[in-house]
């Protein structure tokens, strides 16, 4: 009978391989798109980001029976489908293990639904922490 561990080390190796820990100005560059949509600056972005996920996209936070994914904490109780929670909403037409890759295109849409949707508020860690003093979100090239 063959191990599972070779099976088990190629799903990890293929898992870490899809994941990516960002950095301030790598984040910035991938966000372009999302900056100024809906008055919300990329420092700010970046600055939620950083408070939610800490810039990796393999991010998962189980919070109130709601499991929360990837960079932007996108929650399977409205936006996306996961097995975890069979009355999603599903609101971005998603599963929400896409939210765990470095692709972020899907991860932007639905951020942008979301703003649309519950506003920036949503994302508790604004307020509090990244509605003003924005300049250590900036990403300065030297």
């Amino acid at each position: 009978m063959m191990s599972p561990f070779p099976l088990l080390l190629v799903s990890i190796l293929f898992s870490a391989l899809q994941a990516k820990q960002f950095t301030k100005c790598s984040l910035s560059q991938e966000l372009n798109d999302l900056a100024g949509y809906r008055n919300i600056t990329l420092p700010e972005w970046i600055c939620i980001i950083f408070h939610i996920s800490g810039y990796d996209t393999q991010t998962i936070i189980r919070n109130n029976g709601n499991t929360e994914y990837g960079l932007f904490q996108i929650n399977d109780k409205d936006f996306c489908d996961s097995s975890q929670n069979l009355q999603s909403r599903n609101i971005c037409d998603i599963s929400c293990d896409k939210f765990l890759d470095d692709d972020l295109t899907d991860d932007i849409m639905c951020a942008k639904k979301i703003l649309d949707i519950k506003g920036i508020d949503h994302w508790l860690a604004h307020k509090p922490l990244c509605s003003d003093k924005l300049e250590q979100w900036y990403c300065k090239v030297l």
